[in-house]
């Protein structure tokens, strides 16, 4: 049902519905001027003959006619123009100076009226038809003057009156009109073919295009489509390469970019590593021993030790996210208890006291012990810089047809984060205070724990919880299977 519908709506049927729909109406055009202009002129045609036939029948037989004419010789005259117009079937009635209508005794006379439009116009000299429709059934009225012979034109006060059926007209005008609707249906049965045929060149580039389309987005930036013809379809083929061609080109700067500023990054760190261990082992001698300086020396070294270590810190933040850009990160999964890791990262960092824990028991899952170190960590350290205790960690098993989830959430009781800074808050080095220029952290705190929970194949998310407060959830799935192995460094 669902691909029918997909088919209804797609663009080969309504290309195909257009054009049985143009094949239709003009099918249906063609067939009622047809029937207009035949049925004119078989209507045309059985005028043109009775008016002929009548006149020639009058102008025969007026000369025996005695003038003026009495009942007799009127009725006696009708007869006569009504026996000859057996072959039209034809019933005729006279009329002499706006006398009463004498029709044929015993012939085909009837009691039709004449319509005063014609009678009218005979009155003034004027021959005229008109047809008309009566008891269901439809006639031509026609009427004739009778004029002098000798070119005056004047009437003789005579005139000539037939009614002429016309249902074998009607008959054979309903023949065209079969004739033309059993026509127009195979014609438009037959448009579907060419409607087809239509449908199939204009969306041949269409669905080359869809491919094309789909191939860039999974990677493949040199697709290219093959330009034939002069339509419009082509120049849309023609720009598509050229938008291609300019998209790999950009891409591949991108990518050129990237890479040396990941390399940069890499090397920096690499190269700061040295010197930076060198200045921390001199940095702690001197920390050692800065109760027995003066107090202002004593400050300093203790303020050098304290830049020291954020460098450190920083130093190993880049290395560690140089790491994942390089795909070089790697899991050691093994089977955990989850509540055990997570109080280990508390006690390790001495956050017992600030930190409250909600671990129910026997929850294990097939985690790298380091890297969700590093989560929890991340997540505790700044719930604590910017909310403040207490904060709550908490972490808790969901079953599901893929093995189950395991959340882990850390909430604060702070101020939350302002919405406009949630959808950055694991942009790497972002600060939501712009005029905050130094901070405590490298500011890829939140971007290593992102990495390292993709790397899990989970998600990770930031809320303002309803009661107040910031709320991170760490979502991981239930792993099962083997170590999965692999090298971080």
């Amino acid at each position: 049902m669902n691909a029918l519908r997909t088919l209804a709506r797609g663009l080969r049927a309504r290309l195909v519905v257009a054009f049985l729909l143009v094949a239709a109406l003009s099918a249906l055009a063609t067939s009622a001027l047809t029937f207009r202009e035949a049925r004119n002129a078989i209507l045309k045609r059985t005028q043109d003959t009775a008016v002929n036939a009548l006149r020639s029948q009058v102008n025969s037989q007026v000369p025996e006619l005695a003038f003026p004419p009495g009942r007799d010789d009127l009725t006696a005259f009708t007869q006569s123009l009504d026996r000859a117009g057996q072959p039209q079937h034809w019933a005729v009635h006279v009329r002499y100076r706006n006398g009463p209508l004498v029709p044929a005794t015993g012939g085909r006379a009837e009691n039709g009226t004449i319509p005063a439009g014609v009678e009218k116009k005979v009155h003034a000299g004027v021959a005229a038809f008109q047809r008309v429709t009566d008891a269901g059934s439809p006639w031509l009225v026609v009427g004739l003057p009778v004029t002098y012979s000798d070119g005056s034109g004047q009437t003789t006060g005579l005139e000539v009156y037939a009614r002429l059926p016309l249902a074998e007209d009607e008959v054979n005008v309903r023949a065209l009109v079969q004739a033309a609707q059993s026509g127009a249906l195979p014609a438009v049965a037959l448009a579907v073919v060419p409607a087809l045929l239509a449908a199939r060149g204009v969306l041949r580039p269409v669905r080359e295009l869809r491919r094309a389309t789909q191939q860039i987005t999974a990677g493949a930036l040199d697709t290219r489509l093959k330009v034939t013809g002069r339509d419009e379809l082509a120049d849309l083929s023609r720009t598509f390469n050229d938008m291609a061609a300019a998209l790999e080109e950009n891409v591949a700067e991108l990518r050129r970019m990237e890479a040396n500023s990941r390399r940069f990054a890499a090397d920096v760190s690499h190269e700061l590593r040295t010197p930076l261990a060198a200045m921390t082992a001199v940095v702690d001698v001197l920390d050692e021993g800065a109760a027995g300086l003066d107090p202002d020396t004593a400050h300093a070294v203790r303020l050098i030790s304290e830049e020291t270590g954020k460098l450190a810190r920083m130093v190993e933040d880049l290395m560690e996210i140089s790491r994942f850009d390089a795909g070089a990160a790697a899991l050691h999964l093994d089977e955990v208890d989850v509540a055990e890791t997570v109080r280990k990262t508390l006690q390790a960092r001495g956050w017992q006291d600030e930190v409250t824990a909600d671990l129910p028991g026997g929850v294990r899952a097939r985690l790298d012990p380091r890297r969700i170190d590093v989560v929890i960590a991340n997540l505790v350290g700044n719930a604590l810089k910017h909310g403040g205790a207490p904060v709550r960690v908490t972490a808790r098993a969901e079953p599901g047809e893929d093995g189950g989830r395991l959340l882990i959430e850390v909430a604060d009781r702070g101020a939350g984060i302002d919405p406009e800074v949630l959808p950055h808050v694991f942009d790497r080095f972002f600060k939501a205070d712009a005029a905050r220029v130094r901070s405590e952290g490298s500011g890829l705190g939140l971007a290593i724990t992102l990495e390292n929970v993709r790397l899990h194949e989970g998600t990770v998310r930031a809320a303002n919880a309803p009661g107040g407060g910031a709320v991170f959830t760490v979502d991981l799935p239930l792993r099962t299977g083997e170590d999965t192995g692999g090298d971080d460094t």
